[in-house]
């Protein structure tokens, strides 16, 4: 451990203790100026995951996130942002963490060290060799993540890991290691800050751009998008104005026609169909707008 930058006294902050407030949170924000650095020189290896879930997405694969920790909690969130934002199922893009639903919100630390954990944890979630596993440990030393990855590249999946550290043991097992060397951390080994960040970071990166390759964004438009709320519903009426070039008044009403169904509403907009029509296309094509329109207009 003693090794491993991530685990390093930052010289820059050795006295951060009796620093006045100003100063200890510029030190830090002069440390978070480096994540981004770091992220840009992994983004070769990022782009490859990328591509790599992709391919087995297309053919009805899965993601999953494992970790423990702040890694594992990272995990968890992006998971649980997509449905809502992309309009996909729960089940496609899943976060495993170590202690599971209570390490959520309270520190059940003891259950990283168990290596045949990661590996039972992730067969439970039904893993099969059609899936792709992301392993995140800022470390890049957890026996629980390292356990779950392991047995993901046994199966055929398709393997990566997010890691702070070069050279680390997860890196060994997976088929793409993407390394962010961010340093040492403003208070030693607290790997919550700029690594956390910088494993948010590219998480956003590969949710985000998988979603786009398989067809849920229009140009830049969460068109796939599920409207629960009233936020949401001014945001889907915005985004038919725009992407059909309507009156904010006749946007509403597609859009009630709907059924409150972004997706729909557009194929509705875009092929003259009806509801049961457009609805129907949509969910032969799993929800990619593009493709439900093609089909109509094949079919017309």
């Amino acid at each position: 451990m003693k090794n491993l930058i991530t685990e390093c006294s930052n010289p820059k902050t050795l006295e951060i203790d009796q620093a006045p407030t100003i100063d200890a949170i510029t030190l830090i924000n002069g440390e978070d100026k480096l994540v981004a650095s770091a992220v840009e020189r992994a983004l070769t290896d990022i782009a490859e995951t990328i591509d790599n879930i992709v391919l087995r997405l297309e053919k009805g694969g899965r993601l999953f996130y494992v970790g423990t920790g702040t890694s594992g909690r990272l995990g968890v969130l992006d998971a649980s942002e997509i449905p809502p934002t992309f309009g996909v199922p729960n089940y496609l893009i899943r976060g495993i963490i170590a202690g599971g639903y209570d390490a959520l919100h309270s520190a059940v630390e003891a259950s990283e060290d168990d290596r045949n954990a990661g590996k039972r944890d992730l067969e439970l979630a039904g893993v099969t060799g059609n899936d792709a596993v992301i392993g995140i440990a800022a470390s890049g030393r957890t026996p629980y993540t390292i356990g779950a990855v392991e047995l993901a590249k046994w199966l055929g999946c398709f393997t990566a890991c997010i890691t702070c550290n070069p050279d680390s043991e997860i890196a060994k097992v997976v088929d793409v290691s993407i390394v962010a060397e961010v340093g040492p951390e403003v208070i030693a080994g607290s790997t919550r800050m700029k690594a956390g960040t910088a494993q948010k970071m590219i998480l956003n990166m590969i949710s985000t751009t998988v979603m786009i390759k398989l067809g849920y964004v229009s140009g830049n438009r969460m068109t796939n998008l599920k409207a629960k709320n009233e936020k949401l519903v001014e945001r889907s009426v915005r985004i038919l104005m725009q992407e059909l070039d309507l009156t904010n008044r006749i946007a509403s009403e597609l859009f009630e026609a709907a059924n409150q169904d972004l997706r729909v509403a557009i194929v509705m907009g875009k092929t003259g169909t009806k509801f049961d029509v457009a609805a129907s296309k949509l969910l032969e094509n799993k929800g990619v707008i593009k493709k439900a329109v093609a089909s109509i207009e094949e079919e017309a």
